[in-house]
């Protein structure tokens, strides 16, 4: 195997990333860097969340960085404010020995009077999310005209996030001669067109299969009713008394809905979602961070950029409607060499989904059985001795107290103390689980729960599609931020260009209607109706297979058919 010093990167480099532990060159380090350090060719590096892709192109930057001037020689953008820091914490880190080396971090929700006067100071480094920067090279306070490197980090997520303009603006500003690095997790045809539009003969490295799922990770499902999905995130949460999670939800609304009811049955958790404020946001990824939550609940936006390489669980509360954000998801648990294990909760309509994500993935997701109360409170025991056993006793301290301890227990002896002792904390789950129900979705109850899940959908048109930025999931977001209400059944979703079809509960459909109708997002008001004809279809989503027509388009059709029947007649 390849080593760092084989890479041929500077003894200064060498000796700071030795201080960090680096010991072995992770694949896509030991592919890229020496691509770096050796060609001026552009590249495109394929590689999952947590593989070292931030010292795969930092140490050859800073190897070939000339520290004698304070030009910005590289641009690296990223889609997060979080992740931007972070690269920028990186990069000190490894410059620790390296004289003269300046980064300069610049994103939004910050003050742009102090990124101004650092960038006026000089840097040979600029890391930017894409809206900031684009906004700094509009005021010309940041020159990237004379740039050597440019680097898209996490180039699908920018593209996700809705970023597009900014790069192709940002990238319109940058020299022709320059050496431009594209990492990506996937490869959308998006970030192709992006490829053949601002890259020159790339070379291409990849590490595992594209679009697959973390090598060391294991992928659980447990198959619940929907009614009963709370209570089994409570039982994986006890089940894994050690675990260090994040628990991902379709909706902020359903991320506030599950962190109140998880913290206030007295779990160590938080919620991270687009309403709260950036001060806010950057407390409770602190308190994340520094291990002082146990776990965090969060939708796919708002851990964007969270970079924790010790997460022992992902746990999907909703699957994702994308494929892929369950791969991006599941890659951010079992990095550093480490194991990881991620969960979906997964109810019966949602099966189908779950194929797909197998296939996409070509990782087999296994269904476990969610367990009984029997079994949580045997775990919970032997957590609970495993704590007394080794906790540390400080002799000088405790001795004072143990004759008067001694007496409060005179009569028991050493087993019925010990029994006392852990029934104080034990207690509470021997009384929560006493008749705990069997919570898992039995093979002889299939039948009972597709009738129960058979519903009457409408068929609904709004004027939003992929031109409005408009993907499933913000749809599904858009749905339940309008009703103010979790679980209503969503079926087939249709996504066009500037418009759109969905099927919701008959039962909700005047409500949403009337709440999302005449609703302004990003500057575009939304006109939603239903689609007659074919509205109410009871039966299963993925079974619809007829072509809809909005009522205007409808009556028009009818109309042309009038007329040819008069003609023949």
């Amino acid at each position: 195997m390849t080593t760092f010093e084989q890479t041929g990167i500077k003894p200064e480099l060498l000796r700071a990333i030795g201080e960090m532990g680096f010991e072995q060159p992770t694949p896509i380090q030991e592919k890229t860097i020496p691509h770096l350090l050796n060609n001026k060719n552009d590249l495109i590096a394929l590689a999952q969340t947590g593989t070292g892709k931030t010292a795969a192109f930092g140490l050859p930057l800073l190897h070939n960085a000339d520290m004698q001037t304070d030009n910005v020689q590289a641009l690296i953008l990223c889609p997060t404010r979080e992740l931007c820091l972070q690269i920028g914490r990186d990069l000190d880190a490894f410059s620790k020995y390296m004289k003269g080396f300046k980064n300069i971090s610049v994103y939004g929700g910050a003050d742009i009077g102090k990124q101004i006067r650092e960038l006026r100071q000089g840097g040979q480094i600029v890391v930017g999310t894409p809206g900031r920067v684009h906004d700094l090279i509009r005021r010309k306070v940041l020159n990237v005209g004379h740039i050597k490197w440019l680097v898209l980090d996490e180039a699908d997520e920018m593209l996700t996030m809705g970023f597009k303009e900014e790069m192709d603006a940002i990238l319109a500003n940058t020299p022709a001669i320059k050496q431009t690095l594209l990492f990506s997790a996937t490869m959308p045809k998006e970030i192709a067109e992006m490829t053949r539009k601002y890259l020159h003969s790339p070379e291409e490295l990849a590490v595992g299969r594209r679009n697959a799922g973390a090598e060391n990770v294991e992928h659980h499902y447990y198959l619940v009713h929907a009614r009963d999905k709370y209570a089994t995130l409570k039982r994986i949460a006890d089940n894994y008394p050690n675990c260090y999670a994040i628990v991902f939800c379709r909706t902020r609304m359903e991320t506030r809905e599950v962190a109140e009811k998880f913290m206030a049955d007295g779990y160590n958790a938080d919620a991270l979602h687009g309403d709260l404020s950036q001060a806010q946001r950057d407390h409770v990824m602190s308190r994340f961070r520094n291990k002082n939550l146990q776990m965090l609940v969060a939708t796919d936006v708002a851990a964007r950029g969270l970079d924790v390489n010790s997460l022992t669980h992902v746990i999907n509360y909703s699957l994702p409607d994308d494929p892929e954000v369950y791969i991006h998801r599941s890659g951010r648990t079992g990095r550093a060499g480490k194991s990881g294990i991620s969960v979906s909760i997964v109810h019966m309509r949602e099966t189908g989904r779950l194929k797909q994500i197998e296939r996409l993935s070509q990782k087999r997701i296994e269904r476990k059985m969610i367990p009984g109360g029997e079994e949580i409170c045997q775990v919970q025991l032997m957590h609970l001795v495993d704590k007394v056993a080794e906790v540390e006793v400080n002799n000088s301290r405790i001795d004072p107290y143990l004759p008067a301890i001694k007496a409060k227990f005179e009569g028991l002896d050493s087993e019925e103390i010990l029994k006392r002792f852990l029934s104080v904390e034990f207690n509470r789950f021997l009384e929560y689980y006493k008749n705990a129900p069997d919570l898992n979705v039995q093979g002889k109850d299939k039948k009972t729960f597709d009738k129960r899940s058979k519903v009457e959908f409408s068929r609904l048109f709004v004027n939003a599609g992929k031109k409005h930025n408009l993907n499933a999931s913000r749809l599904i977001g858009m749905i339940n931020d309008s009703l103010r209400r979790k679980n209503i059944e969503i079926g087939k979703i249709d996504i066009q260009r500037k418009f759109s079809f969905f099927e919701i509960d008959a039962n909700f459909e005047r409500e949403l209607i009337s709440s999302m109708n005449k609703s302004v997002v990003d500057g575009h008001t939304l006109e939603v109706d239903r689609v007659t004809g074919q509205e109410r279809i009871s039966s299963s989503p993925s079974s619809y297979g007829g072509k809809p027509f909005h009522k205007k388009k409808q009556a028009a059709t009818r109309q042309q058919g009038g007329n040819k029947r008069r003609k023949r007649n």
